[in-house]
């Protein structure tokens, strides 16, 4: 055999498809790491979200500090926390609300109740 077959041979495109594309694994790794990390992230922000737009007075919190509280008042970027003194109130902004535990109002209690009976 000569030099030019052996570069002939070496050139010649090998069986395999698309799994032996150099761009397929960092594709496959993008898709991992967005679907395990990237999008959960996102659904539990959105959750949070949610629960401190809805957040009343009463509600358990417990903020990024990791002070727990009770909401006394709520303005459109900050609540009034209460964390168990009397007439000891803070403030703090709501992106800093880390846990919203709601209070659960006196109906919700009496429905699981006649529902238990």
């Amino acid at each position: 055999m000569s030099f030019q077959s052996f570069s002939v041979l070496a050139q010649a495109p090998g069986p395999g498809g698309i799994l032996s594309q150099p761009w397929f694994p960092l594709l496959l790794m993008v898709a991992m790491f967005y679907l395990l990390i990237i999008r959960p992230q996102q659904k539990q922000r959105k959750e949070l979200e949610a629960r401190i737009a809805s957040m009343e007075k009463g509600d358990k919190v417990i903020t990024n500090s990791g002070l727990h509280g009770t909401v006394h008042q709520i303005s459109e970027k900050t609540v009034t926390l209460k964390p168990g003194g009397e007439n000891v109130f803070l403030t703090f902004e709501k992106s800093s609300i880390q846990v919203v535990n709601k209070l659960k109002s006196t109906k919700d209690e009496e429905k699981a109740d006649d529902a238990k009976k």
